[in-house]
């Protein structure tokens, strides 16, 4: 697979084209259509935008069409390339309530959004995706050592289109360990300044006598 056919009908629907026509927008998405927007390989920029990020919302849907959204984390990298069109992460425990699971046992088609608060942006994916328990190299693959959570299964979602957003509207979050980092740096640069002032009063001080 080296391209993801009817990609335009995936992200634009007949339901959505026609609410372009009512809302009048149907002319910029025609022209993101015709320049095969939604049909692009991943490129570098993107593969390392999904390397860097240690969360996501996944989304998954009952047979009858009920949505659910859930939210995935681990260190970043959690998300791993397969290949050019595929993604694959490790399924950590959490509450054990397997929606997602479930909904994939009947109906494969899923998204991935993506958001980096920081630089406010986003990669939406859409495509199917399946649950893979009974491949221990695939399993250990996407283990992340060190990380302290228990692996019970793969998923892997194949990319049928993707998109990025503008950043209107996107909160622009720092994260924590950015906040300490700059925290320890700053508290270095003012305990080396005070030892610096230290030592110039030391020099300027005359002698008692």
């Amino acid at each position: 697979m080296t391209d993801f056919p009817n990609a335009n009908d995936i992200v634009f629907t007949p339901a959505v084209r026609q609410a372009q026509e009512r809302y009048g927008s149907r002319g910029k998405g025609a022209s993101l259509e015709a320049r095969g927007r939604f049909a692009r390989p991943i490129t570098e920029d993107v593969a390392a935008f999904i390397a860097l990020r240690d969360s996501c919302y996944f989304g998954t849907a009952s047979a009858d069409g009920r949505p659910y959204i859930q939210h995935r984390g681990g260190p970043p990298g959690f998300l791993k390339l397969l290949d050019g069109h595929t993604i694959g992460f490790a399924d950590f425990r959490g509450n054990r309530q397997y929606i997602s699971a479930g909904n994939l046992s009947e109906n494969d088609r899923a998204f991935l959004f993506l958001t980096d608060y920081t630089a406010q942006a986003r990669v939406k994916l859409w495509g199917r995706a399946r649950v893979v328990d009974d491949d221990p190299a695939l399993i250990e693959r996407l283990r992340m050592p060190g990380y302290d959570a228990v692996v019970e299964r793969a998923i892997v979602f194949t990319i049928e289109a993707w998109d990025t957003n503008c950043d209107q509207h996107i909160p622009q979050l720092v994260h924590v360990d950015e906040v300490a980092q700059h925290l320890m740096t700053a508290k270095a640069r003012i305990e080396a300044l005070e030892a610096d002032v230290a030592r110039l009063k030391a020099q300027l001080t005359p002698p008692q006598p």
